[in-house]
């Protein structure tokens, strides 16, 4: 019997390619937590470098155990795992409360282990919450996911910094517009191989084509070390400080929240739904990867949706591509240069890729809602009031600035509370209580029925 494409071992070449363009989609959601943080420490430019390494090395550990998997961890889904964004608003609350900046990454380190620890105790239990994921709940998540994303894509089009004087320029918004026709063209005009591998093609091309606008920046390349490791606890012991492991612990909550509900998108798009025995098993991985991390110098990882994208698109499922990737992020980490390669490619080219990326999980949850007998009105209800509440975020950046620092670590993640919502609300409408049929939905223009049950004619504008 032939293999399930999610289990699928393509030729060299192939696998290089597809797995490195896997790469260049997430490459930017990992170094941004590292380079953040750092800043707030107030590193140098050699330790700023060390860490977003040693993030990059991490990554690809837990990509390995998410894709390849030993005994019951990893979902053995063409997942790539990275550093959570979830936790750079704790993590620069923990380096601000601390007095000496010396001792700022040791306290992240220790709170992330805990977290990671108690996260992979409670995975079996948090996996059981699969039963309450039917299609019009994951459809709504898998929506927000790609809608949650498409901010990041629309940020980088603009540029590298919101504060660079051609953030938002013509010149930037021009090459994000090329790169994305490209990638078009490509998937439209070209087949087989060719076709799979558009994104990195254009965004190659794209990098090209900007030289001349001296967007570029071979700097990098240039300044980089060829060799490198990250050598363990290299910025000191990890120190055990209780608010800040509270603070991580929600941290991995929320990260377990949007990586069930990513496995399950996943699960989908390659047609291998993701049971409560497979999204258990991803969470150990994430979780067991999150407490391995610090070892080397990384942070908490997650689940990256964007390359959720990245497989609807392609049709390439083989988690073995995605373990590629997991190499080339290892390699990097232990080759600073190789590293610095990815980081030449302009954030407006990045942001071009991306909106096709991340609008394909959209499209790919909007699939997933067809399914979703929305012809009654209870799931109708259901769609809506989640994908707003998830919305919020993205909508109204500043909705909740009054609520406590911890609640907003929550809050602030539209994935995480629209899916909470889309559970809660298939609850309350399909399951407690339930002796009444949902009824269907009534058309604007269709006749409705009288107390009599006599249909009557729609009103005349």
């Amino acid at each position: 019997m032939a293999d399930h494409p999610v289990d699928e071992k393509l030729p060299p070449l192939k696998m290089a390619t597809t797995g490195l363009q896997h790469v260049a989609a997430m490459y930017a959601g990992v170094v941004a937590p590292p380079l953040i943080v750092g800043a707030a420490i107030g590193l140098s430019a050699v330790e700023l470098t060390f860490l977003t390494g040693a993030c990059l090395f991490t990554a690809g550990l837990a990509t390995f155990l998410q894709t390849l998997g030993i005994w019951k961890i990893g979902a053995r889904l063409p997942f790539v795992n990275g550093v959570t964004f979830a936790g750079v608003a704790p993590m620069t609350a923990i380096v601000a409360s601390t007095e000496d900046k010396s001792d700022a990454l040791p306290i992240i380190f220790g709170a992330v282990i805990v977290a990671g620890l108690l996260g992979f105790i409670a995975a079996p239990f948090f996996s059981k919450a699969i039963r309450f994921f039917p299609p019009v709940v994951t459809g709504t998540v898998i929506t927000l996911i790609g809608i949650s994303l498409l901010p990041v894509a629309f940020g980088w089009a603009q540029g590298s910094s919101p504060t660079a004087d051609d953030f938002g320029s013509g010149t930037n918004l021009g090459l994000a517009a090329i790169t994305l026709v490209i990638v078009l063209l490509l998937r439209r005009f070209t087949r087989g191989f060719v076709k799979q591998i558009a994104v990195l093609l254009g965004l190659v091309a794209g990098t090209v084509i900007a030289i001349p606008f001296g967007v570029t920046d071979f700097g990098p390349v240039a300044d980089a070390d060829v060799v490198g490791f990250p050598t363990p606890f290299h910025f000191g012991a990890p120190q055990f400080q209780l608010a800040a492991i509270l603070s991580m612990c929600v941290v991995m909550v929320v990260s377990m929240t949007e990586s069930t509900a990513d496995m399950l998108a996943l699960g989908e798009i390659v047609d291998r739904p993701a049971d409560e025995k497979t999204i258990a098993a991803g969470l150990r991985a994430d979780t067991l990867g999150s407490a391995i991390s610090p070892v080397f110098n990384g942070f908490m990882c997650s689940a990256f949706a964007q390359n959720i994208g990245l497989v609807a698109m392609t049709k390439i499922r083989s988690r073995f591509v995605v373990a590629a990737g997991g190499g080339f992020l290892v390699l990097m980490g232990l080759c600073p240069m190789a590293a610095s390669l990815i980081a030449v490619v302009p954030r407006p080219v990045l942001g071009g890729a991306g909106v096709v990326l991340f609008g394909s999980v959209a499209a790919s949850g909007i699939q997933t809602l067809v399914r979703a007998s929305l012809e009654k009105d209870n799931n109708v209800l259901i769609v809506a009031v989640s994908l707003a509440v998830g919305i919020i975020p993205i909508a109204a950046p500043e909705f909740y600035h009054s609520f406590p620092e911890n609640a907003k670590i929550i809050l602030d993640s539209g994935i995480s509370t629209g899916c909470v919502a889309a559970v809660l609300l298939n609850l309350v409408f399909n399951h407690i209580g339930k002796g009444r049929e949902a009824e269907d939905v009534t058309h604007p223009m269709e006749a409705a029925e009288d107390i009599t049950g006599a249909k009557r004619a729609p009103a005349t504008p």
